[in-house]
């Protein structure tokens, strides 16, 4: 398209696939009954290692469950073609959907020490408070039973959603657009692999061709590597955990902790590094520039905080604070307004970019009517490739239409209850829900549809529902738990691209959707009530819960105390003159960098990480991975390496994830036995 500089980085990643001539429907009963595998014997495994690591199974669930049933296939003499091989790929990744484990972090955030410090009291649609019912630990007690309805209600309005809109989004993005989605390949790589591995004759004449079959093979190397790392970083404590009071972590999670040893010549800076090995894998899929970018901003931050620090904005900050308190402290301080500064600067940005693509499409309309070229070019754009399995677009606005509605009901509903009638917070809260249902939401889902079809970004304008809040005039903080129909659906158009370049019918897709809401809500609810039932959450079990779950609520509460109608910590946080200082640093790095024509990635990379979105525990190892990946294996492979990465690192989540999944199960089947009374 004229008018956008093309990126040559993204160029690798845009031509690794093309879109099939043809389509298949991939719903069959074995997805289901891969489904089901998973929700039985995956989702208690997710939920324990986010409790143990912060970190779930990923997509090692779906590839452990998609092997083996091609393996059982193979030894009944059946092939599966791609389509269902993506099918029974997604619908084992959906079926790791958690919606109920929420729940857990909810019944700590009612009782935490920042929620009842900071005055802030939940909810019974969120969290019963009374300590008696908490300390049941059950969700099958009456209390429960809102919130419980809720997260069942979100679950299927989101769901109807993200697959409706977003596939309408994709309609104008992909169809109409021409996008062409240059991180879409990355997730359908993997699928080729397993569907180029089954077929031995097709393997021997790849080989000889130089062809596909190297998938499998690079598939099995990431695995054997997840295999290994896993052993020693995650099963190993959830199998001691079952025998000791305390597991046994060899490699320290979530991270190892440096900032009291390097106090002293970087203060109120948070240092450590996160030593699982997934994350120098991450490094290598992801692109380098955005990895490069990350790092730069790793190195000004470590400038930035000792010189903020001496000049009187980090006051909070002392030399015997940990990661955690740092953070905390900093995000108080100045991070707070200044990364809301840098995220609408990031926002704005994008949404340059989404309208310079509009301006260049009208250019090439131009251009093409003044060369007689019109008709071809609009019946281009609309054609719909058949068999793909498309619907009508009154369909898709009628679906959103219903479910924002819904929404909107349930919202007031629950307002005019805990207000003894319609107050104006009534009023307040039904205008801010029209605002973000029909109108905030579907304008950032298309600008973020755009933006993942040019450059495999996402679109984040930051505090749009914070400052909804707090300018509606809403007195409590009941608002901040209410089912809110903001969402960015933009960002399920890549997945509707996956399953175009692998030939599946969109209709297998909505088909698979029927089939798996119950199976999802139900063992949810079930493994949620099972885990919580074995100890007090969070604990000495669990390591990253029991260090990171006080930060988060703390967090939380700032916010939650804005609408408070009294000074609160909000007050001491937000700062105008941060924010502006926050959106010109980002801006201006933008521009210069936009002036020396440096990839988009890297200036993405670079402004988000001064966002300080993510810990910097991450980006060293992360960095370190993209440089092994560009400087040796891309040096020796060429442009091949893009296609192998993708390939090792779906390998070692899936070997990552079945060693843990073991480790995981010896431990539920440890304390079921313990709990027997004869």
């Amino acid at each position: 398209m004229s008018g956008i500089r093309i990126d040559k980085e993204l160029e690798q990643y845009r031509n690794l696939m093309e879109v099939p001539s043809t389509f298949q429907d991939g719903f069959s009963w074995t997805s289901l009954v891969g489904a089901i595998f998973v929700a039985v014997l995956m989702v208690p495994g997710a939920m324990y290692m986010n409790l143990l690591a912060g970190q779930g199974v990923g997509p090692a669930a779906q590839w452990v469950t998609v092997i083996l049933f091609i393996e059982v296939a193979r030894r009944a003499h059946k092939h599966l073609s791609k389509p269902e091989i993506f099918v029974l790929f997604y619908m084992a990744g959906a079926a790791m959907q958690q919606p109920f484990s929420g729940l857990l972090y909810n019944q700590f955030f009612a009782q935490s020490q920042a929620a009842t410090g900071m005055g802030v009291s939940v909810p019974y649609f969120y969290a019963p408070s009374d300590p008696d019912v908490l300390a049941q630990r059950s969700f099958f007690n009456p209390a429960w039973y809102p919130a419980v309805g809720l997260v069942i209600f979100q679950t299927l309005m989101s769901q109807i959603n993200t697959m409706i809109l977003s596939y309408g989004l994709f309609r104008l993005a992909s169809d109409i657009e021409k996008l062409p989605f240059p991180m879409a390949p990355v997730g359908a790589q993997g699928i080729t692999a397993l569907a180029e591995q089954q077929t031995e004759e097709s393997r021997r004449e790849e080989d000889t061709q130089g062809g596909g079959s190297w998938r499998w093979r690079v598939f099995s190397i990431g695995g054997v590597l997840g295999l290994a790392f896993g052993a020693v970083y995650m099963a190993l404590p959830a199998i001691s955990t079952a025998l000791l009071d305390e597991p046994i972590t060899i490699i320290p999670i979530p991270f190892t902790e440096l900032t009291q040893k390097t106090s002293d010549f970087l203060p109120a800076y948070a240092t450590g590094i996160n030593l699982n090995m997934g994350q120098l894998v991450f490094g290598m899929v992801m692109p380098f520039y955005a990895m490069l970018g990350s790092f730069l901003s790793l190195i000004l931050m470590a400038i930035a905080n000792p010189i903020l620090y001496k000049a009187g904005y980090l006051p909070s900050w002392s030399s015997t604070d940990d990661t955690i308190l740092t953070t905390f402290h900093n995000y108080i301080d100045f991070y707070f307004s200044f990364g809301l500064g840098l995220a609408l600067a990031i926002a704005t940005a994008g949404i340059f970019q989404v309208i310079r693509g509009v301006r260049a499409r009208k250019r090439a309309v131009a251009r093409a009517r003044e060369a007689g070229q019109l008709d071809q070019l609009e019946q281009l754009d609309s054609s719909v490739p058949p068999g793909r399995g498309d619907i009508k677009f009154p369909i898709i606005l009628a679906a959103y239409a219903g479910t924002t509605l819904a929404y909107i009901g349930l919202s007031t509903w629950l307002i005019v209850g805990l207000e003894g009638g319609w107050t104006p917070n009534v009023n307040r809260v039904l205008g801010v829900m029209l605002f973000f249902g029909f109108l905030y939401t579907p304008l950032l889902s298309y600008v973020t549809a755009r933006l993942e079809g040019m450059a495999g970004q996402v679109v984040q304008i930051p505090f749009v529902r914070e400052a909804s809040f707090i300018l509606s005039g809403y007195q409590g903080v009941a608002i901040w738990f209410l089912p809110v129909p903001i969402a960015d659906y933009g960002q399920k158009t890549v997945f509707y691209r996956q399953a175009e370049l692998t030939g599946t019918s969109f209709w297998s897709i909505w088909k698979t959707e029927l089939m798996l809401v119950p199976i999802v809500i139900l063992s949810s609810i079930l493994f949620a009530n099972f885990i919580w039932s074995l100890a007090d959450i969070p604990g000495p079990q669990y390591p990253y819960a029991e260090r990171m779950w006080e930060l988060n609520a703390a967090t939380q509460c700032i916010m939650y105390t804005a609408t408070l109608g009294r000074h609160s910590q909000f007050h001491e946080a937000f700062r105008w003159e941060y924010i502006a200082a926050g959106t010109g640093v980002g801006l201006g790095l933008f521009a210069v960098m936009g002036l020396l024509h440096l990839p988009i990635m890297l200036m993405f990379g670079l402004v988000k990480g001064l966002n300080q979105a993510t810990l910097p525990h991450v980006i060293l190892p992360q960095f370190i991975g993209a440089c092994i990946g560009r400087f040796y294996f891309e040096k020796r492979m060429g442009l091949k390496w893009r296609q192998y990465v993708p390939v090792v690192a779906a390998g070692f989540a899936c070997g990552m994830g079945l060693v843990t999944v073991l480790g995981i199960g010896v431990n539920f089947l440890a304390k079921s036995v313990i709990k027997i009374p004869f």
